[in-house]
């Protein structure tokens, strides 16, 4: 299974890959390949990327072992990656009944040379694997393997996952286009540079995670079953933005749920250091009509002053 998820979190994704760039927005090809039981959406701005040392300093930090084989074989088929690839999306779905079977498809969008990329194949003997009319080919000591749906749009990552988003796209499976929850919370987000959007149980592991020990409260396990979905956008633009929408369904949900990140921001300025309590006090929520709102803003200085601190690093790891 290609555990790009399982090896680096959320905000280790958006640190390495997020700075000032133009919206990073998903074609129609790539959106119909995403299946439809989608926990988790991340998109980048991956060309912008390589105009950033500091990005790419963060990118080669936090990256797990497993992108690197993918940055590795996609290089020697053929694919410069630095000048081809414009946009990445990484979607986490489900593929069972139970929350923990999950996979994770990567869909890359850009300008390729396909003709030249399947002609270095063959050169290197790269058999490909039939599903349908789609040519699959595997990746050499990678264990993954991509699939070009159209001259601009590419899926990579597990043979399991690569199957099941041909699935969706070739209308053999429901596709994230008919989640209704997931498409309406793109458009609060698909104009920034980085984005991502998540389901109700990607939202209740999100919440799980950035509460640390305040969610093991009764308040907390009160609320879960309410939590609906959340998106989040970020960028680099005048120093670093983050804004975080959770949906809740209910006043009451939001209000309870701000009070308990208030109180697990309060817990851990107690406990950081200088450049962590600057951070957290840079945070802001607010709870309004249903909707949670987290924002955070803070100078390029200062942030860079953050990634050197001990929360960076519980948040990577």
């Amino acid at each position: 299974m290609f555990k790009f998820f399982n090896r680096i979190s959320i905000p280790a994704l958006l640190v390495a890959t997020a700075i000032t760039a133009p919206a990073a927005q998903l074609s129609g090809d790539a959106r119909a390949a995403i299946p439809h039981e989608v926990q988790q959406l991340v998109v980048i701005d991956y060309k912008a990327m390589q105009n950033s040392s500091t990005a790419m300093e963060l990118r080669d930090r936090v990256m797990p072992p497993d992108l690197k084989q993918f940055d590795e074989a996609i290089r020697k088929s053929g694919l410069n990656d630095n000048h081809d690839v414009d946009q990445l999306a990484f979607a986490l779905f489900r593929t069972g009944t139970s929350s923990d079977s999950l996979e994770t498809v990567g869909i890359a969008q850009g300008q390729f040379d396909v003709q030249d990329i399947m002609a270095n194949f063959r050169k290197q003997k790269t058999q490909p694997k039939l599903v349908r009319t789609n040519r699959v080919y595997p990746l050499a000591h990678t264990g993954m393997v991509l699939c070009f749906i159209d001259q601009s749009t590419m899926v990579f990552g597990s043979q399991e996952a690569v199957r099941a988003a041909l699935d969706t796209r070739d209308g053999y499976a429901a596709g994230m286009l008919t989640n209704a929850p997931i498409m309406e919370a793109m458009q609060s987000v698909d104009s920034e540079p980085l984005w991502s959007v998540l389901d109700k149980t990607g939202t209740e592991t999100m919440m799980k995670q950035v509460l640390g020990e305040a969610g093991s409260v009764a308040d907390y396990e009160s609320v879960k079953k309410r939590l609906e979905s959340s998106w989040y956008g970020m960028n680099f633009q005048h120093g670093v933005k983050f804004d975080l929408t959770i949906s809740t369904g209910d006043s009451f949900a939001a209000a309870t749920v701000s009070s308990l990140l208030t109180a697990a921001i309060i817990y851990k300025k107690m406990s950081g250091d200088e450049t962590e309590k600057a951070a957290l006090a840079a945070t802001e929520i607010s709870a309004n009509s249903g909707l949670l709102n987290v924002h955070f803003a803070t100078s390029d200085s200062d942030f860079n002053g953050l990634l050197k601190s001990s929360l960076f690093q519980s948040m990577v790891h």
